[in-house]
């Protein structure tokens, strides 16, 4: 945990900021290290109460598993091209 716990911040930092730009990353990395704080915490939680209901892991590695192949299939899908501005309304 403490060796690798930030290492995937480079690769997320560059793919926010290729899609979207430098001038907000901060922000913007933001609001994708806050989502991985929460989606963290509840992970961790819910393991926990499967853990009280069932008395062992096994439903909550099941559930990683799972989570881990559809987090992998989605990320194939992410489009790193940089989105094109609109034109601001007057």
């Amino acid at each position: 945990m403490g060796l690798i716990w930030l290492g995937t911040v480079p690769l997320s930092n560059g793919v926010v900021g290729q899609i979207f730009g430098y001038q907000y990353i901060s922000t913007l990395y933001g609001f994708v290290f806050l989502s991985h704080q929460l989606g963290s915490f509840l992970g961790v939680w819910l393991g926990g109460v499967l853990f009280d209901m069932t008395g062992n892991y096994q439903a909550v590695w099941a559930i990683a598993i799972g989570l881990s192949a559809v987090a992998a299939i989605i990320s194939l899908s992410i489009d790193d091209r940089a989105v094109q501005a609109r034109p601001a309304h007057a």
